[in-house]
């Protein structure tokens, strides 16, 4: 007889979603605080914090779902699905924000990033902080593909972790 067993995906689905929507409260957070332009280590630790959150309960309830027995391979598995949705989620987020919400988000950040750039490189020119500029505009869909494989595989070593403490195999017979 075939058992009724819990589809990893459908773990990564929901908890990907909630980590995403905790990340746009965190997101709107920010902006409430005049924050939004911060990139400190603190804020990049509570966003790694939230997606690691995530990850842990999916597999908890995972293997609640699936009488109490869990693998390190389903942990593995949904780790990252969790990483992806709630990256998508906050790209999405991201869009609605940098388009409607604050529409000189991007060219205010570029401005930041020019000045930041000026007081650590003050041998660099204009012409030269301008094209490093206009570069990272050029690139930054391969930076935000860059970051997504960062959260994934991020999540997927919390997934193992998790995972390697967790797991709770079925008897052979």
């Amino acid at each position: 007889m075939e058992e009724n067993q819990p589809k990893t995906g459908k773990y990564a689905l929901i908890f990907g979603g909630l980590a995403g929507l905790t990340g746009i409260v965190f997101s709107v957070m920010l902006y409430m605080m005049d924050m939004q332009y911060e990139q400190g280590i603190g804020i990049q630790a509570v966003q790694f914090g939230i997606l690691a959150v995530f990850v842990v309960f999916a597999i908890m309830q995972f293997k609640k779902a699936n009488e109490g027995y869990l693998s390190v391979v389903q942990a593995v598995k949904i780790a990252p699905g969790v990483a992806v949705i709630s990256f998508i989620i906050g790209i999405l987020w991201f869009l609605i924000f940098s388009n409607i919400i604050e529409p000189d988000f991007m060219a205010n950040s570029m401005q930041i990033g020019k000045q930041k750039a000026m007081e650590q490189n003050p041998e660099l020119t204009s012409e030269q902080l301008d094209q490093g500029m206009e570069m990272q505009q050029k690139f930054f869909w391969v930076i935000m593909a860059v970051f997504m494989l960062i959260s994934a595989l991020f999540a997927t070593v919390v997934g193992l972790i998790t995972g390697l403490i967790m797991k709770k195999q079925k008897n052979a017979f």
